[in-house]
């Protein structure tokens, strides 16, 4: 896919967005999982593990998808 920006209507977009997008998506479906087994019970501080969960699925998505 590789990091080149889209032009849509004369507007620049990089598509850091879309990989944003997609890791919201990611995140949001371990987190609904984790509470389906019952994991989330022992996170302590469940809005900071949702930023660390959510910053981990996307620089895993741009070291796949960003080459």
């Amino acid at each position: 896919m590789g990091l080149h920006e889209w032009s849509i209507g004369g507007v620049l977009l990089s598509p850091f967005l879309i990989y944003v997008v997609l890791a919201f998506a990611v995140t949001g479906a371990l987190r609904f999982m984790l509470i389906q087994v019952g994991a989330s019970r022992w996170i302590w501080h469940e809005a900071l593990f949702d930023t660390a969960l959510f910053v981990c699925v996307l620089a895993g998505i741009v070291a796949v998808l960003g080459r």
